[in-house]
């Protein structure tokens, strides 16, 4: 058990289990990661707590003994909630909650929590509604269903008092609007998705807090929220970045994702996380300073494996090398990872090497072409600039012979601009 000195705000004890499936390391890395969550959901946490057991007790998650040493902490301390780092189930909330006098939440209702409190636009919000809504429906216990009542802070935001206080009719009643709902959202983001088909698409992907907003904001300008936060944003930010002088991609930033992550949350947030799905490249965002992201890689990994992304051209963008203190594992991963690039977002290190390994890929299935043009067809001149990559052109009597080459992205708009000729 250690104890955490911190300024007054709300305050909060995590648990976790020390087995075979977790060991001790493990266990401390994740509780610091539920750590981090707590306090961007607002609240201070004065103790980490663990648990050895050979098993999950089925009744009270711990044990009855370690809850009565809790309750004992919580009464002394005045803590206001006790965040477990795994799910709870609707009756270990309860057991837990006859002798630990305070809010009790499981990891998934901290991390919907923080969603909620973080969706802006009514996309977002509508997929935290849904997303709390089935998080909430098996755990409607009389005590689950007042707790906006009982309590305030940290795990009572969301969809509010009356769907919580209604009965499971009427939430699976909500819950079906919200997917109709979601549903034409996602129809809409289709038909836009569709207008940006010329354009070369990437999407960036990785781990939470890796510095995606950092590196948008970096390649395209974008003024975006950026905050050394778990989940500072929750809303896809889609902005047209320019490579070169013929070449523009589309680059959007997605919800970061982290271990255990609800799979019902997943689903809420399927419309958003179509960018990633849509994409023709995925930029791979990781934080090369943390000292466990080689596990972060693996969990972005599974996540895009359980969205179908899997076999896409990907990047593997390294960042934050500033903050590295020995730089001989570059040399490592540069032969773990081929098609990777190490740079800092933040101070705009070998971007440039960044933007150059996405001509690489996008020039994948290039061809040259000749063309003769009139020289007063200045549409199709025009066009062919900003579709393609000029490399000489030739005057001879009223028309340009015109070498260029163009990606396979684009090939279709030179098929349509030579059909309207």
């Amino acid at each position: 058990m250690k104890t955490i000195s911190t300024d007054h705000r709300e305050t909060a004890i995590v648990v976790g289990i020390i087995n075979k499936h977790a060991q001790r390391n493990q266990v401390a890395e994740y509780l610091n990661e539920l750590v981090l969550l707590t306090d961007t959901a607002g609240a201070d946490v004065l103790y980490k707590i663990t648990q050895e057991r050979e098993r999950i007790d089925s009744a009270t998650y711990i044990g009855s003994g370690k809850v009565q040493e809790i309750g004992d902490i919580v009464e002394r301390e005045k803590i206001d909630l006790v965040i477990f780092d795994d799910d709870l189930s609707p009756v270990q909330v309860r057991n837990l909650e006859k002798i630990i006098k305070c809010k009790i939440l499981d990891r998934s209702g901290l991390i919907l929590d923080i969603f909620a409190s973080r969706a802006k636009t009514k996309e977002a919000m509508t997929q935290v509604e849904l997303a709390q809504l089935q998080y909430l429906l098996p755990r409607l216990t009389r005590q689950w269903t007042h707790l906006s009542k009982q309590y305030g802070g940290v795990g009572t935001k969301g969809p509010g008092e009356q769907q919580i206080e209604s009965d499971r009719r009427a939430i699976r009643s909500r819950i079906s609007h919200l997917k109709n709902k979601l549903e034409r959202i996602d129809k809409e983001r289709e038909i836009q998705r569709k207008g940006r088909k010329e354009h070369t698409r990437v999407a960036m992907v990785g781990y939470t807090n890796a510095g995606k907003s950092t590196l948008l904001k970096s390649l395209s300008g974008a003024d975006v929220l950026i905050e050394d936060r778990l989940f500072a944003t929750l809303d896809t930010t889609v902005r047209m970045v320019p490579l070169s002088a013929s070449q523009k991609m589309l680059l959007s930033d997605t919800v970061g994702f982290i271990r255990k992550l609800p799979s019902h949350l997943i689903a809420s947030f399927k419309s958003t996380l179509a960018e990633a799905t849509e994409a023709d490249i995925l930029l791979h965002v990781v934080d090369i300073s943390h000292p466990k992201f080689h596990e972060q890689i693996a969990v972005v990994n599974d996540t895009l494996e359980e969205l179908n992304t899997t076999g896409k051209p990907m990047i593997y963008v390294f960042n934050k090398i500033d903050k590295l203190k020995d730089r001989s594992i570059i040399q490592e991963l540069t032969s773990e990872y081929p098609v990777s690039v190490f740079i800092s977002a933040e101070r705009g290190i070998n971007i440039s090497g960044l933007e150059n390994k996405l001509l690489e890929m996008i020039d994948v299935g290039t061809r040259e072409y000749n063309l003769t043009i009139k020289q007063s067809d200045y549409r199709t001149i025009a066009k062919l600039h900003e579709i393609a990559e000029i490399i000489s052109q030739q005057y001879e009597d009223n028309s340009i012979n015109i070498k260029f080459k163009i990606n396979q992205k684009n090939s279709d708009r030179l098929k349509k601009l030579l059909a309207t000729r």
